[in-house]
């Protein structure tokens, strides 16, 4: 089979190695579409991955062409998507049912292969049915709208409350769309990139801010404070900001994964205090019954229509095309938010 793999730090080799053999509880799947993380680029540019070679792939779809011995509740030509977390299932953590907190787990797409390639194995523990009037390259972005569920699922989150979500990248958009199916009331984004601000239009926001063009103090003076701030752009300044435009009383959840050190004012810092807020950290997407509540929700969101992620696919590119996906995204000012290798599509076995 064809597999993209990482064989050094920004080398990507498409290799034609053999198809895995899955265990008895795992199943073989068809990849019919992989999403590209953001969590991707430092694996791939900085050589953050665990040896080499490695595939990548963690958001995808696919068909099963392969089932375990011990497997019962999947079969052959099953449409599934998957999760990629595998839990040791024998910790402290996963026994108490926060897989996502797992002292010893394993990754597919990073510290087992990934879905860069023709096929995969999983555990069919991991394996969601996608029902067949869903279109498998929808099916294929689900790994980062559960994100943004277990996010809000941190905090409580009403009817009518005012949402500030900074970052309008592919997390920041799903959090807009989980906020807008819940039924919050006014939903701010904030986002340096002006073609991701126009998406988060279309998916739901009500208001735009772009602190190039405009002063984030001032507008917050102006407009008001929020009750619910989900910071997911993994910036050391949006990570202040969080604190600074958070209500009396308002929760701040932190989704984005930290890059730099985090420098508070003293002012700044005391705002937690003075306002009491409540902040929480979120950590994947997991829960017990694994893979959890966050993957039911945000499958029955896609196949009802509730929530519509096709404006966040903004490019389908091909194995062969290596590491152009990656290399756009990386571009300044990018209109790329969720690109997708294409591999088996939609066909059928």
């Amino acid at each position: 089979m064809k597999a993209l793999a990482v064989t050094d730090i920004a080398k990507f080799e498409l290799q034609d190695i053999d198809v895995p053999e899955p265990t008895g509880e795992e199943v073989l799947i068809k990849v019919s579409y992989v999403g590209v993380c953001g969590s991707d680029l430092p694996r791939y540019f900085e050589g953050g991955v665990h040896q080499y070679p490695q595939i990548l792939g963690h958001e995808f779809s696919g068909i099963v062409t392969e089932v375990g011995k011990n497997v019962t509740n999947l079969k052959k030509g099953d449409r599934v998507a998957v999760a990629p977390l595998v839990p040791c299932n024998h910790c402290e953590q996963c026994k108490s049912g926060h897989p996502q907190l797992c002292l010893n787990y394993s990754f597919i797409g990073s510290r087992r292969p990934g879905a860069m390639a023709e096929y995969v194995t999983a555990p069919e523990e991991n394996c969601l049915l996608v029902p067949k009037d869903l279109d498998l390259k929808i099916a294929a972005t689900i790994e980062p709208l559960t994100v943004a569920i277990h996010g809000l699922e941190r905090v409580k989150t009403y009817a009518g409350q005012k949402a500030l979500v900074l970052g309008a990248g592919t997390i920041g958009l799903m959090a807009v769309l989980a906020l807008r199916a819940r039924g919050v009331g006014e939903i701010t984004v904030v986002d340096l990139n002006k073609h991701k601000l126009e998406i988060a239009e279309k998916v739901g926001a009500d208001r735009l801010v772009n602190p190039l063009e405009e002063n984030l103090d001032e507008y917050f003076k102006e407009n008001g404070l929020a009750s619910l701030v989900l910071e997911t752009a993994g910036n050391h300044t949006t990570q202040v900001q969080a604190v600074q435009y958070a209500d009396r009383k308002a929760s701040v959840v932190f989704v984005g994964t930290c890059t730099k050190p985090v420098e508070f004012e003293p002012e700044q810092f005391e705002l937690i205090l003075r306002r009491e807020l409540e902040l929480k950290g979120s950590w994947m997407s997991y829960s017990a019954p694994f893979p959890g509540f966050e993957w039911e929700a945000a499958l029955r969101y896609l196949a009802t229509g509730e929530v519509d992620t096709t404006p966040l696919i903004t490019g389908i590119y091909s194995l062969e095309d290596k590491a152009l996906p990656l290399e756009k995204m990386r571009e300044k000012d990018t209109k790329e938010v969720k690109v997708l290798y294409e591999i088996g599509g939609q066909e059928d076995e």
